[in-house]
């Protein structure tokens, strides 16, 4: 680990002691130059992150000294230290500690406005999950039992299906284990009505098989690392829709009432993010390493404690 100078106090920005950060894959893509935003070397990874704010410039407003809040951007966050625009900052509620609240950001906002507006899940529905075992795909899972849905959740080792069962998923596969398409048949014999994807890969098309006609095919990213070659002719036969998701394609209206329901939830502990592992700032290459093999189980945190 390298020690770097403060980063400079600029105009509309607020300085914020980082007290959590929150290791997602994005993070792992950005340093191997694979992110949809490229940026140059050196810099300070990490996106997500939740601290203090203990300096405002002079002409920033929304936030004073003392107050507890997240963050994100594409880099910066896995640092004692992080200058950021002061209007990109959101209030932590009473009662959520900064480990929650920095697991909670990026993983459970994509996941809830995935299934709210885009797979539009409800209740007493079908929904398949992949990647339930990592952060989006567990928080997918969470979200989707508390609407309502009946979730059946793939991954690809026990601990991740186990993690998934303990937050309501009533059906667990195992891709590793054989022909998935199969194993989603006998898993919904009538088919899902919507599917929920940040994997990619050779799951892709199996799953979107598994879908009743009319059904929801939601694509939210490619850990896999492969983009799925899609036969559009599936798509044609069953009648199923394939959507992918941005959080700039989420009407403003949706958008305002989804976050607003997302933080009752915090604040409430109606939902508490799932975190496995933890480790200290000095530990981040092996935090980003657990997430690149695929061996996270929900959220990985860099924990730097009260200081």
């Amino acid at each position: 680990m390298k020690e770097l100078p403060s980063p400079p106090l600029e105009p509309g920005t607020a300085r914020v002691r980082v007290g959590a950060a929150a290791v997602n894959f994005p993070d792992v893509l950005v340093i191997a130059g694979r992110y949809q935003v490229t940026v140059p070397p050196p810099f300070v990874p990490g996106s997500e992150f939740a601290g203090v704010v203990e300096e405002v410039a002079d002409d920033a407003a929304g936030v004073s000294i003392g107050d507890r809040v997240t963050g994100t951007g594409i880099v910066g966050a896995f640092a004692e230290e992080v200058v950021v625009a002061a209007d990109r900052l959101t209030p932590i509620p009473d009662g959520v500690d900064l480990r929650r609240a920095a697991a909670f950001g990026v993983a459970y906002r994509t996941a809830y406005h995935t299934i709210r507006s885009v797979a539009r899940v409800q209740p007493g529905e079908e929904l398949i999950v992949l990647g339930a075992g990592g952060g989006v795909g567990l928080a997918v899972v969470q979200l989707g039992v508390l609407l309502g849905a009946s979730v059946t959740a793939v991954a690809s080792s026990a601990a991740k299906l186990d993690a998934a069962a303990s937050h309501g998923a009533r059906q667990l596969v195992d891709h590793r284990e054989g022909d998935l398409r199969k194993a989603l048949r006998a898993a919904v014999p009538n088919g899902a009505h919507a599917v929920v994807d940040p994997v990619g890969g050779d799951l892709s098309e199996p799953a979107l098989r598994s879908l009743r006609r009319g059904g929801r095919f939601v694509t939210v990213g490619y850990a896999s690392g492969v983009i799925p070659r899609i036969p559009l002719n599936i798509v044609l036969i069953k009648g199923v829709r394939i959507i992918g998701f941005q959080f700039q394609d989420i009407p403003a209206d949706e958008f305002r009432r989804n976050e607003a329901e997302l933080t009752g939830l915090l604040a409430t502990n109606s939902m508490l993010p799932h975190i496995s592992e933890t480790f200290p700032l000095a530990a981040t290459a092996t935090a980003l390493r657990r997430v690149a093999d695929g061996h996270a189980v929900g959220k990985i945190l860099i924990d730097l404690g009260d200081r």
